[in-house]
């Protein structure tokens, strides 16, 4: 089917990108480890930059409407995060299956399981859109968002960006597919020609430009869309060159619950932890809404500068998944050990530099997106609290993404579940002391530094009981 919607030769008449075959893939179960790991590993991390500079692009040219679009942003803006834990049941999944049947030789299943994996996709992300338009009072109701202004804007964000989430969902899966693959440079092209469209659009519908009325709020969610909706027509395009799995795609043909089980099996774990996470996060959100809008805009914002970290690692963690998925498939244990310490390695390095930028630069950089003398203060205690556990939160990841490559995702899920759920009467707790505001905070780092020690443990014992760990 998609070869039927992306003819080649049309794709390469008019597109610049037909260079990019799957032949070019990175062979992860032969070659020097770290050069197998660093080819699959960079254009995956790059890809999580630009998403970070995505989502910076927004925050920067909301925050000049002011903080009280940061803060309708913010509410609805958890929604969508939300949503990702939904995607993440057929992403994860369709990743880990597909990469297992790649490592085994089995072309044909791999195929099978990203049939699946994307209707799962499709119903998801489609339910998910119609819940967020119909409910949207109550969603937005659920933060007790003081300005009826700021509500309005909130309620506008959401319908647009939620209604039309499942092209963010085809995306995510797109990536995992891929990936698993051994081809993430695709998914770096289509996520920076979606930055590039985001950041041409935004000023041009959220202040209005030329013929563009001023759309404010809805100008952004608009641009959103938009981008996300172009990113998936180039993933059609991408997956249209595949010479390995896609190819075999029979999209329209009926689930097949031999292979949507195993999805559902190894992809449910971590999205519950996800969305479980996200519901966590919203309600320390209505907690924080009790200190006002402005403290909303500053989790926002606190947010999307923390993500150059927890983004990066998280694109690397997939790249790890990929690693291990296919070696274990193929019974390389002593590959997938040293595929692990050497992306530890890269991953320490890259969490100790976040870790010092957020505590010793935190007042210029958050002045970037939001300037107001009585928020800045806010903004900068954020920063300072949240970089201590930027090393820690970055091991977690890496090490989730190598435990999912062994299909094993409950242990990642667990460690995240109850530390995350433990947040809320920690933050309950501080708040009540002198640290205010602040004590929401502080739970949120302790809590990152206990997930990261103890989910790293729980991995260096499971691989020394498979006989696979590291030196």
């Amino acid at each position: 089917m998609l070869a039927f919607l992306f003819p080649g030769n049309l794709c390469y008449n008019i597109l610049p990108w037909g260079y990019l075959e799957m032949r070019k893939n990175v062979d992860l179960l032969n070659g020097p480890v770290l050069s197998s790991l660093t080819r699959l590993a960079l254009p995956i991390m790059a890809t999580s930059l630009v998403q970070m500079a995505y989502n910076l692009t927004d925050m920067i040219w909301i925050g000049r409407i002011g903080s009280n679009a940061v803060a309708a942003v913010g509410a609805a803006g958890m929604y969508m995060w939300l949503s990702n834990g939904l995607a993440t049941l057929a992403k994860m999944g369709g990743q880990v299956n597909v990469g297992h049947a790649l490592g085994a030789g089995q072309t044909s299943d791999a195929s099978r399981y990203a049939d699946n994996a994307f209707q799962l996709t499709a119903f998801c992300g489609i339910i998910y859109g119609l819940v967020c338009v119909l409910l949207n009072g109550p969603l937005i109701g659920f933060f007790r968002l003081n300005s009826p202004h700021v509500i309005a804007d909130a309620k506008i964000y959401l319908q647009i960006t939620c209604g039309f989430v499942i092209f963010s969902f085809l995306n995510q899966t797109f990536t995992g597919i891929l990936t698993a693959v051994g081809n993430s440079r695709s998914s770096f092209l289509a996520t920076s020609a979606g930055l590039v469209i985001n950041i041409v659009l935004d000023p041009v519908l959220i202040f209005g430009l030329g013929p563009f009325p001023e759309l404010g709020v809805m100008g952004a969610a608009i641009a959103t869309v938009v981008a996300q909706c172009i990113v998936t027509m180039m993933f059609f395009y991408f997956a249209s060159k595949d010479t390995q799995v896609f190819r075999s795609i029979k999209i329209t043909e009926k689930p097949d619950r031999k292979y949507m089980m195993p999805i559902i099996k190894i992809g449910l774990p971590t999205s519950i932890q996800s969305i479980i996470f996200t519901g966590m996060s919203m309600i320390i959100a209505r907690l924080v809404a009790g200190y006002g809008d402005a403290a909303i805009a500053v989790q926002k914002v606190g947010s999307q500068i923390e993500s150059i970290s927890w983004m990066t690692a998280d694109g690397f963690a997939a790249a790890v998944n990929s690693f291990v998925a296919q070696n274990h498939g193929a019974g390389n244990r002593s590959r997938i050990k040293k595929g692990y310490t050497s992306a530890m390695g890269v991953v320490l390095v890259w969490g100790v530099i976040c870790t010092l930028l957020l505590i010793l630069c935190p007042a210029p950089i958050f002045n970037i997106f939001i300037s107001e003398p009585d928020v800045l203060p806010l903004g900068v205690d954020y920063l300072m609290i949240l970089g201590v556990s930027q090393l820690f939160m970055s091991v977690e990841i890496t090490t989730a993404g190598a435990f999912a490559g062994f299909g094993r995702t409950v242990p990642p899920s667990v460690v995240g579940i109850v530390l995350t759920a433990a947040r809320i009467p920690f933050a309950m707790l501080l708040t009540q002391t002198a640290l205010g505001l602040n004590g929401i905070w502080w739970s949120i780092t302790i809590s990152s530094i206990f997930k990261g020690i103890i989910l790293l443990i729980w991995f260096l014992l499971f691989l020394k009981r498979r006989g696979a760990a590291p030196s």
